[in-house]
């Protein structure tokens, strides 16, 4: 899909609701830019084949590791290493920018109901 428009995310954001269910909105070359609402806890997931960047637009959330937990608020980025297993949570709702690969599930290989379907636009 060719970009003729700016992409504003805010509108964009205005046309879903669901949490833990990313939404295209961009691709360059093969990446993609995904918006997502999270809210509550995800599951425990990693990425064989790629680094995961997280972007935050809006609240502030965290990434829990096995070792360790990274804040990230309003503004901040984040990028999680490929292969390295994480859960993201959030304790109000959080506005997040993704950028990953075409064909990234958001639960890895570990799958179950928070599976989102990918490439969805909006």
């Amino acid at each position: 899909m060719s970009m003729s428009q700016p992409v504003n995310f805010q509108s964009k954001l205005n046309l879903f609701s669901e949490h833990w269910s990313p939404k295209v909105v961009a691709e360059m070359n093969d990446y993609q830019f995904k918006l997502v609402k999270i809210q509550g806890e995800f599951t425990w997931h990693h990425h064989s084949d790629t680094d995961e960047t997280v972007i935050v637009l809006e609240g502030s959330m965290g990434i829990e590791f096995k070792e360790r937990t990274v804040h990230l608020s309003e503004g901040e980025m984040f990028v999680v290493p490929r292969g390295e297993e994480h859960k993201p949570f959030a304790e109000n709702e959080c506005k997040v920018l993704l950028v990953e690969p075409r064909g990234v599930v958001n639960t890895g290989e570990t799958g179950g109901t928070l599976t989102a379907e990918s490439d969805v636009w909006v």
